[in-house]
């Protein structure tokens, strides 16, 4: 079993990925959920979503452009 719940968003065209983060926070209260993305707007829009609904993430933008928001649902 995991050690996080992830949350794959890569493609995909706000809101859905914000969308879909909301709804992995929803169903996995206290777990870790690492997101992974690619797209430098979809990333600013979910920091954005974390820090409205007081959580703190950590973002780390890959090599291949793609980037992980892990943080704590």
């Amino acid at each position: 079993m995991s050690d996080f719940v992830e949350v794959d968003v890569r493609g995909l065209s706000c809101p859905e990925p914000v969308l879909m983060v909301m709804d992995a926070m929803d169903e996995h209260p206290g777990k870790q959920i690492r997101v992974l993305g690619d797209e430098a707007h979809t990333r600013t829009n979910i920091e954005r979503t974390l820090e409205y609904h007081g959580k703190e993430g950590h973002t780390e933008v890959l090599e291949n452009g793609c980037f992980t928001i892990t943080f704590e649902a």
